[in-house]
């Protein structure tokens, strides 16, 4: 009977060692791999609030104001965009860097100062809306003036045509009597008092006649006066209601809105930026 000793199997050490190598190496595989997929997993939740971020800027950017004032959703506006900025800076996968607080501060200073510019021109366009309507008053009252000064002329001029003429008729009257009373004197005295006496008169027909002529050419040019200096005022006074009326147009029109959306560009440029500077400094 034959005995055969039992030993170690052939191999059975480097199958050990193999098994050994092949789990390091899958484990090291698998934290790689978990490495890499919670940098792609971070790289696409900083490209969603990045892309969250952009699109809240260009809403804010695009969006228009209902009724003048326009300036009284400045405010407002202006907590919405910081808002948005804010959370995208406090995201924990967003690293902002002191390029970006840079940028973002001054646009935010120009933003804020453009608004300004904007407010206040506004608040004088809305004294504008005050002149007009004192323009209008003084329009209206030029007007009332004018018809009242020249029917005031015209009454003066009327009345003194009326008592010249009067005047006029009972001199022409008188002249008419006194040649037809010089005619039955037959004394020489007598003749020459009617004769002297018809002259005087005579004088004071052409007297009152010229003094009405002075009448109706005084009221002609102090009419025409009236009327150059009433339309001289007026066309002055249309010339500033037609200036105000221009600017005033303004008041329906937000001015804002182009200056708000150049900013709200910079600000999404400034984001933009970061998000391609952040995968290279910190992912």
């Amino acid at each position: 009977m034959s005995y055969r000793a039992s030993g170690p199997r052939r191999n059975s050490g480097a199958k050990f060692q193999k098994s050994s190598h092949e789990k390091k190496s899958k484990a090291k595989k698998n934290r790689s791999g978990a490495k890499y997929l919670q940098e792609e997993q971070t790289e696409q939740s900083l490209k969603g609030i990045t892309e969250k971020t952009l699109a809240s800027i260009n809403r804010l950017g695009n969006q228009t104001f209902a009724l003048s004032p326009f300036s009284q959703y400045y405010d407002d506006w202006l907590i919405n965009l910081r808002r948005v900025v804010s959370e995208f800076e406090s995201n924990p996968n967003v690293k902002v860097d002191e390029l970006f607080v840079k940028e973002r501060a001054q646009i935010f200073l120009d933003l804020e100062a453009a608004l300004a510019e904007r407010r206040l021109a506004e608040s004088n366009l809305s004294g504008g809306a005050k002149e007009l309507q004192d323009i209008n008053h003084k329009l209206t009252d030029s007007d009332r003036d004018y018809a009242r000064q020249n029917r005031a002329l015209s009454d003066k001029r009327n009345a003194d045509v009326q008592r010249l003429s009067n005047k006029i008729h009972a001199l022409e009257d008188n002249v008419a009597n006194q040649e037809a009373v010089k005619i039955g004197y037959f004394k020489f005295k007598a003749r020459r008092e009617a004769t002297e006496k018809l002259e005087q008169t005579k004088k004071e027909l052409v007297s009152a006649k010229n003094e009405l002529e002075v009448v109706l050419q005084n009221f002609k040019a102090e009419q025409e006066k009236l009327h150059d200096n009433y339309q001289s005022l007026r066309q002055e006074l249309t010339v500033q209601i037609e200036r105000l009326h221009s600017e005033l147009e303004k008041l329906e029109t937000d001015t804002s809105a182009d200056v708000r959306q150049t900013y709200c560009n910079a600000l999404a440029c400034a984001v933009n930026a970061l998000f391609q500077r952040i995968p290279a400094s910190s992912i």
